[in-house]
Order: structure tokens, then C-alpha cells, then sequence
């Protein structure tokens, strides 16, 4: 039975929480929090994200993401939109030895970072942030996460 739970877990898509404070150098790279880099295996894809952010995902969760755009942008307008933005943001990146990646120029210019960025764990993605711009969402959606909850999840006994 454990080998069966074992293989069940595996075949999700890796769980990425917290928040990390790395710093991007000079030559425009990111050191992975050292907890995602197993999790995000031998390679990520980064993409434009919502509110100004850059999305860190697994090569596996981005082929889902996208696969799931596609089959409904032929029809649907916005849909076709939205892949073209997100695709043509979105680039393949592998760790160096050191656990760095690059963070593409056009990405970092979309997002506003410099060197002070905050990366944080959404799940089955990454974001990466300006500090500044997400300690000042984060205090304007913190006032809200209590009164919200009850819309977003389901009844759930904690």
C-alpha cells in the first residue's frame, strides 16, 4: 500500500510554498530557492504573469497549462489572446550548477525587478516579484483573505 501512495504522490506536479528573498546579480540571475530546485527538475519555463509578476513553472505544468489554452483558442478570442501573451513571454531556462537561472531582460523589464525581488510559492508554480511591489499587494489582499475565503473555498473543515 505504501509503494501505491508512493507512486500516487509522484505523479502529482510538484507542491512550491513559502517565500525567499533571492537576489538577481548583475548579469540578470536568480539563484532557485534551494527547496524548488528538486521540484522544478532539470529545467523550468518563466512567463509573464498576472499583476506584474514572472510565473516559474515545470516544464511538465507549462505544457499543461498551455495544452489546456489551446484547445479552447481556436474559437475563443480572448483565449487566442491570451496564449499569444503568455507564449511569447515565455522562455525555457536549466539551473546552473549552482542553482542559478537567468531572468530574461524582457521579463524582468514586464515585471519591474531589480535585484531587491521576492519569489513565493503558489502551488504548482512559482512567482516571481519586486519586493516592493509585493509587500504592497500582499498588505492590500491581506485586509481581504478572511472575507474572501468562504467565496474561493470550498465548505472545508480545518
Amino acid at each position: 500500500m505504501t509503494d501505491e501512495l508512493d507512486d500516487a504522490f509522484d505523479a502529482l506536479p510538484p507542491l512550491l510554498l513559502g517565500t525567499y528573498t533571492p537576489k538577481i546579480d548583475v548579469k540578470g540571475r536568480m539563484a532557485l530557492p534551494a527547496k524548488f530546485r528538486s521540484q522544478l527538475g532539470a529545467g523550468l519555463v518563466m512567463a509573464r504573469g498576472q499583476e506584474r509578476c514572472v510565473y516559474l513553472l515545470p516544464i511538465s505544468e507549462f505544457r499543461r497549462v498551455a495544452a489546456q489554452i489551446q484547445r479552447t483558442s481556436l474559437g475563443n478570442k480572448a483565449a487566442r489572446e491570451y496564449l499569444r501573451v503568455f507564449l511569447s513571454g515565455a522562455t525555457d531556462e536549466v539551473p546552473d550548477k549552482q542553482g542559478r537561472v537567468l531572468v530574461p531582460q524582457m521579463l524582468r523589464d514586464y515585471a519591474d525587478l531589480g535585484d531587491d525581488i521576492v519569489v513565493i510559492g503558489v502551488g504548482t508554480r512559482a512567482e516571481v516579484w519586486n519586493r516592493a511591489a509585493w509587500e504592497e499587494y500582499l498588505k492590500e489582499k491581506e485586509e481581504a483573505y478572511s472575507d474572501i475565503a468562504d467565496d474561493v473555498l470550498p465548505a472545508m473543515d480545518f
